[in-house]
């Protein structure tokens, strides 16, 4: 067979590579037609360079036609006539694109880096949960640097409205995943800005927690203690008496608690100012805890555990809430607390602003502030049970409280 080297361009054509028998067939300047006598045929190119010569598989005739077969051995050609190996380039292209995550796999290690950075447990928890739930069903096995605007939209559009709140979190840490993605080299920037654009208006909210009316959270706690006591209920009666946060309550363990100085003393990294926070216990807190006790008092293990000896869920509390049908938030009971310190009783604003671990917005103020009204607390504290107890403004409008 006639096969002179680079005498002709083009000398194929698609019919001669259909029509082809068993050997070799130049098209010219290196570009070959290889035809096996099982019947395979296959593009290879040859190519020299500084005296060196190599030849490039560039794959099948079934697949690559005569037309990509002539541009794929112009692209290599270029290639190796400027230095650059086109094996090794392509070696490193496919090890690159099997390196980049999923988008599962970018969030996970996205979490496990950025986590170090977030003092509230709860966030942490919360941050990669709401992913799992909301994202990865939609997105989850996409890789990184293929997730789009339209598909971050798509998996927003079924709880933009009925989940509104979770819906804008969810944004929020899709978007810090592409961004983690970004830093690492793993894909190019991505606007998310238009996202919104795509998905209804949500109605306005004040977001504010519904809180219950301090005048009823006497009725409330009194109808709590008729039924059978559970960590639940015990949970929730803790939160009230001792106006904290639920999370505080449900990651409470022994090691945090003094019974013999009646202090619950919360760490900074559990706290979300990031502030040591210690909370006075009133005698009716003290008997939550002694109840308590009886399922295990040691160290690390919670206050009120759950399942298997683990904190209570986030939706124990709200449960105790459901299941007396009351429309209100846990986290109001903060609110009811706040109320009627302003209403019912004579201490300072910052007294009570200190009891719910609020910072000062004024930073002058905060920063000659020195006490943090250990014993006006301990006071407020106590009244505050003893109008859950009795209904009483004990320490109320008539009680003799200095001014600070």
């Amino acid at each position: 067979m006639w096969e002179p080297w680079g005498c002709f361009m083009g000398k194929l054509t698609a019919i001669a590579v259909r029509s082809a028998k068993a050997g070799r067939y130049h098209d010219g300047n290196g570009l070959m037609l290889l035809v096996k006598p099982s019947g395979s045929r296959s593009w290879q190119l040859r190519v020299q360079a500084d005296g060196k010569r190599r030849d490039f598989g560039l794959g099948s005739a079934t697949t690559v036609t005569l037309a990509e077969a002539r541009e794929k051995a112009e692209q290599v050609r270029k290639l190796y006539k400027s230095g650059v190996d086109p094996v090794a380039k392509r070696k490193a292209e496919r090890l690159a694109q099997a390196e980049i995550p999923t988008f599962r796999q970018a969030a996970e290690a996205a979490h496990k880096e950025l986590v170090w950075g977030w003092r509230n447990a709860k966030h942490r928890a919360d941050w990669i949960s709401s992913l799992r739930a909301y994202a990865f069903p939609h997105i989850g096995d996409v890789r990184i640097d293929l997730v789009d605007a339209p598909m971050v939209r798509d998996l927003l559009f079924p709880i933009w409205l009925s989940k509104a709140e979770t819906a804008r979190r969810v944004r929020q840490r899709v978007r810090a995943v592409i961004d983690w993605a970004i830093a690492k080299g793993f894909r190019p920037s991505l606007d998310l800005s238009g996202v919104g654009k795509g998905l209804p208006k949500q109605p306005k909210t004040d977001n504010h927690f519904r809180a219950m009316p301090y005048e009823r959270v006497p009725a409330f706690v009194e109808s709590a203690r008729d039924k059978k006591e559970t960590m639940g209920r015990s949970a929730l009666q803790f939160a009230i008496l001792t106006a904290a946060r639920s999370g505080e309550v449900r990651g409470a363990t022994w090691k945090e608690i003094n019974l013999k100085n009646r202090e619950w003393t919360i760490p900074a990294e559990r706290m979300k100012p990031g502030q040591e926070h210690v909370v006075p216990l009133s005698e009716s807190a003290i008997r939550l805890l002694k109840w308590a006790s009886q399922f295990g008092s040691d160290g690390d293990n919670p206050v009120f555990p759950g399942k298997d000896d683990a904190p209570l869920s986030d939706m124990t509390l709200t449960k105790v809430l459901r299941d007396a049908r009351e429309p209100f938030d846990v986290h109001g009971f903060r609110s009811s607390f706040k109320v009627w310190a302003v209403e019912c009783t004579h201490y300072p604003d910052a007294v009570s602003e200190v009891a719910l671990s609020h910072l000062d917005d004024n930073k002058v103020r905060a920063a000659y502030r020195r006490t943090d009204f250990r014993k006006l607390r301990t006071q407020m504290m106590e009244d505050w049970a003893t109008y859950i107890e009795k209904g009483a403004n004990i320490g109320g409008a008539d009680s003799e409280v200095e001014p600070v």
